[in-house]
């Protein structure tokens, strides 16, 4: 019997704790977000490389804490007020770029303290390496506690990779993750674009999703690269 022909399908992906794999590479930072409320001065700089999971935890612990969630570069003077009233989570503080967004993100921390409210950033890069023009800004984050997210072993690897194509609704044979973790960029990044354009591959050439294919689909994302 052949292998039936994908389907298109909704992206659906899964951003609750139960969704979340716990490896050695990431639980330090899960537990940190647990206990939360003995966070240094009340906030907590939450760091690691793209896809690295740093969204997932964001909406977990606005979840637990009954957070609002901002990117950074969508912040601005006038939302200081409403954003203030309770516990928040800005993500890539890293991807500030104006003088604007530096000195709203330094009155919303300062306001944030001063009403005791709990306060996430995130980032792909430790807060030495943000582009953060703002002496008294740089030195206050700083000064928070840090929780920092590892690359993926094998066995997480695996995990997230089945994850990836559990959210396109996709189930695909051992053999192909196996393929995958032994030949693909060894990053939570890279498995969410392999992922991705194995899912484009098959819905565009109307093909099951094999080893053949995912082999065919590294060797296009390599020579893209390089």
């Amino acid at each position: 019997m052949s292998d039936p022909l994908p389907l298109d399908h909704p992206r659906r992906p899964g951003l609750s704790r139960d969704d979340f794999m716990v490896a050695p590479c990431n639980a330090v930072a899960l537990a940190m977000l647990d206990g939360w409320r003995g966070w240094p001065r009340g906030k907590l700089v939450l760091t690691g490389p793209a896809g690295s999971g740093k969204t997932h935890l964001a909406h977990i612990w606005a979840g637990m804490a009954g957070a609002r969630i901002i990117a950074a570069v969508e912040l601005t003077e006038a939302d200081i007020p409403a954003l203030a009233t309770g516990p928040l989570v800005v993500e890539d503080v890293d991807d500030l770029a104006s003088a604007a967004g530096e000195e709203a993100l330094f009155h919303l921390h300062n306001l944030m303290r001063a009403e005791g409210h709990p306060l996430l950033l995130t980032g792909a890069r430790a807060v030495a390496g943000w582009p953060l023009r703002l002496p008294d800004l740089r030195s206050r984050l700083q000064q928070a506690q840090s929780a920092v997210l590892e690359a993926p072993d094998d066995a997480l690897l695996t995990m997230l990779l089945v994850k990836l194509f559990a959210d396109r609704q996709l189930q695909v044979p051992r053999q192909v993750i196996d393929y995958l973790t032994r030949r693909m960029d060894r990053s939570f990044d890279g498995a969410r674009r392999v992922v991705a354009a194995l899912d484009d591959a098959s819905l565009a050439e109307r093909r099951a999703i094999t080893v053949r294919l995912a082999g065919e689909v590294l060797d296009k994302l390599d020579l893209a690269e390089s």
